[in-house]
């Protein structure tokens, strides 16, 4: 399986992004040295908003 690539850290902002062994799928943020995750929850169809 392979990961999508961050562009940049959604902390702080930076691009010094490295792939962390765990937990999986997770990348290191070089400047601010947090470890964070991005997935996917689903998709959002239309006319399907909660009111």
């Amino acid at each position: 399986m392979s990961r999508a690539t961050p562009f940049y850290c959604p902390y702080c902002g930076d691009e010094d992004l490295t792939p962390e062994a765990e937990p999986a799928g997770a990348w290191k943020c070089q400047s601010c040295q947090r470890v964070f995750a991005v997935r996917l929850i689903g998709l959002a169809l239309g006319g399907n908003e909660r009111r």
